[in-house]
């Protein structure tokens, strides 16, 4: 079985295409063995079912089991979860692997919720548990076999058996990764067997917002004053001139475009217009059209709870107020199935459907300008693209902005997307400038309530991207980051970008990441078009100098990403693609020169501690010769850790280089400022 890279779902080892999003399998089997990744356990248990089952015939047993089973398995898999095992009464379900999907923690809790709000005379016991995981990417739950494994998966299931009945417990690591979206209550920490200290967790209680919705900003935007400006000017020529326009803004994860939205929707409406809102969502979307029908259900007020009869009654009153005409029945009824709201009646084909929204988004458009909101349109079924394309291009004389949002990968599924269009715009979101990151991390920490403090390497790590400032400043005001680790929302979103790649680029991708920031064509077994790919995706840019004749240089762009395809290799692959690597830098390089530092950092993680040595000895007398003191002090001292011990005589000389570059260190500022280094010439006496 093969799991597609695109949804999860598994299937046969023949297929070229998944059978569930038609998502082409072919580049999925470069995908390594075993992977780490952050991953979500998820356990639900029958409450005293063992004790039930006793005193009941094996088919009533049955009855009672396969329904639940199936239950379960239809709540996991509609949250984008995989089922991995059935143990007893007990199921066990991974979210994350061996796709993982940006909000994996979230999708978890949800499921829960939901499988225990429709347990009905059922007793249940449910927990959700995140951290990192080795993960069988191969592996065939369908047939039993193993997908993750870590003390993640033992953790959960220990949070299962101390859940209040029909209760959801979550670890520290899934409630900090979700708690903006459910609201939990803290309770007694778990004394779990098996672990030396009480597990921390907490009640999982609602959702607080819709899924794929995030609070509102907390503080006011910053760094988005020219994108707000040219949005704005684009409204008002849609406005003043009554043209149609569809805008796109394109960012990745993070970057702010629900953000800038927001804002631009507040300047929208102080001017007069009307805003709908839509958003296309990752899992249990009810309809291909899900965003606009989201929007037509605001517009006509109605409900997901309104009866059949009801819901089209609604809507039939709006289209005739709409429209004005007499077809405006007709034009409700083929909304109806748009929007699957409609059991009656059928279309002659989709365009008819497609002329009735035509029809009442302009009779919406003329008696108000109006802007529709489309969000995250990446994850939308094809047919809605198809509808906004087919509204933009029609919809004539009327005040009517469709804004949609983005990350790159809509490009990857819909190269042409807005093209040939009569007025199409897109707005790049770039990373903000690192003053305006060092603005927001300040504003957050104020808000929070904390002395801001390490906001130049915040504003480093988090690359410019907005939540991830947001989520840091969150870690480090809770005091969870004094280690150094990225929170486990920002992990998550970067995987989930490197999991959408096509499998011969992700494979480069993780294979580069070992060499560091910077690598050469030369050490990668990817050839020039995978490489020319990863460019256009703007994940790495090509350097205009090589520090290597004859070899492209390249460098991530952002070294989250590398850090995180980095933190994806198991030790043992890490371990082969270091050896690789530094013997491509020693084939290389006639002189080793200024790359003894990166050999001796490869040796040494290849394994091969000797040979590590030799390169930091090198690597120390360099960094001595040029008086940076310290630094060959800390070169001598790893060369040390890897000399045999019975090198008696070579682990002398080495502690005596180290000892007298340590020491020089140490008296160094005051050479520099001048209390006891060489004098002038003109100072010394005669």
């Amino acid at each position: 079985m093969q799991a597609c890279p695109s949804c999860g779902r598994e299937n046969p080892p023949d297929a070229r295409f998944c059978n569930a999003c038609a998502t082409p399998l072919a580049d999925a089997a470069a995908a390594l063995p075993e992977e780490r990744k952050i991953v979500t356990v998820f356990f639900v248990d029958l409450v005293g079912f063992t004790a039930r089952a006793e005193r009941l015939d094996p088919e009533d047993v049955r009855a009672i089991q396969a329904p639940y089973f199936a239950q379960v398995r239809e709540a996991i898999e509609s949250f984008g979860g995989t089922v991995e095992k059935y143990i007893g009464d007990a199921v066990m379900a991974v979210f994350g692997a061996p796709v993982a999907h940006g909000d994996d923690p979230e999708r978890a809790v949800r499921a829960a919720l939901a499988i225990a709000g429709s347990a009905g005379e059922l007793e249940l016991r449910l927990a959700v548990n995140t951290g990192e995981a080795l993960v069988s990417v191969a592996a065939s739950p369908a047939h039993s076999e193993g997908l993750v494994s870590g003390d993640v998966v033992n953790t959960a299931a220990r949070l299962q058996t101390a859940a209040p009945v029909n209760g959801v417990l979550v670890g520290e690591e899934t409630y900090r990764a979700t708690r903006t979206t459910i609201e939990y209550e803290e309770v007694e920490p778990i004394v779990a067997k098996g672990k030396q200290a009480p597990v921390r967790a907490w009640r999982a209680l609602r959702a607080l917002a819709a899924p794929g919705e995030r609070a509102a900003g907390r503080v006011p935007m910053v760094g988005r004053s020219s994108e707000l400006a040219a949005l704005t000017g684009i409204w008002d020529r849609v406005v003043s001139e009554r043209r149609p326009q569809l805008v796109t803004l394109f960012g990745p994860g993070g970057i702010g475009k629900t953000r800038l939205s927001a804002e631009f929707a507040d300047v929208v409406a102080a001017r007069g217009g009307r805003v709908i809102r839509g958003r296309s969502l990752p899992y249990g979307e009810m309809t291909p059209y899900g965003s606009f029908a989201a929007q037509v259900k605001q517009l006509v007020g109605m409900f997901d709870t309104d009866a059949t009869e009801v819901a089209c009654a609604k809507l039939e009153r709006a289209v005739e107020a709409a429209l004005r005409a007499g077809d405006a029945r007709d034009v409700a009824a083929h909304l109806a199935m748009l929007i699957g709201v409609g059991r009656e009646g059928a279309a002659s084909d989709r365009q008819t459907l497609f002329y009735s929204a035509r029809r009442y988004v302009e009779g919406l458009a003329s008696e108000q300008p109006t802007m529709l909101v489309f969000e995250d349109i990446h994850v939308a079924a094809s047919s809605l693209l198809d509808l906004l394309e087919m509204l933009a291009s029609r919809v004539r004389d009327v005040p009517l902005l469709l804004l949609t949002q983005a990350r790159p990968e809509l490009l990857s599924s819909r190269p042409a997307w807005g093209g040939g269009l009569p007025a199409y715009s897109t707005v790049q979101l770039e990373p903000l400038a690192e003053p305006e990151a060092r603005e927001l991390a300040e504003r957050l920490f104020e808000t929070a309530g904390v002395e801001a403090r390490r906001i130049g390497e915040l504003a480093e790590t988090a690359e410019g991207n907005p939540l991830f400032v947001e989520e840091l400043v969150a870690s480090l005001a809770e005091g969870r980051s004094e280690q150094g680790e990225l929170p486990t929302s920002i992990r998550n979103i970067v995987a989930a970008r490197i999991d959408a790649l096509p499998g011969e680029e992700r494979e480069a991708l993780l294979d580069a990441a070992v060499f560091g920031k910077v690598f050469w064509s030369g050490g990668l077994r990817a050839g020039a078009e995978t490489l020319d790919t990863l460019e256009g995706r703007d994940l790495i840019r090509r350097d205009p100098v090589s520090r290597l004749g004859g070899q492209q240089q390249f460098a991530f762009k952002h070294q989250l990403i590398r850090e995180v395809a980095y933190a994806t290799l198991p030790r043992a692959r890490r371990r082969e693609r270091h050896e690789s690597i530094a013997l491509f830098l020693e084939e290389a390089v006639s002189e080793v020169g200024d790359v003894v530092p990166a050999l001796a950092h490869h040796w040494h993680e290849a394994g091969d501690d000797p040979r590590a040595a030799k390169y930091y000895v090198a690597a120390g007398d360099q960094a001595n010769r040029g008086w940076a003191k310290e630094q060959a002090a800390q070169y001598y001292q790893q060369a040390l850790a890897g000399i045999p011990e019975d090198d008696l005589e070579l682990r002398r000389e080495i502690a005596k280089r180290y000892a007298v570059a340590a020491q020089a260190s140490r008296h160094l500022p005051e050479m520099l400022a001048g209390r006891g280094g060489p004098r002038s010439v003109e100072n010394r006496p005669e």
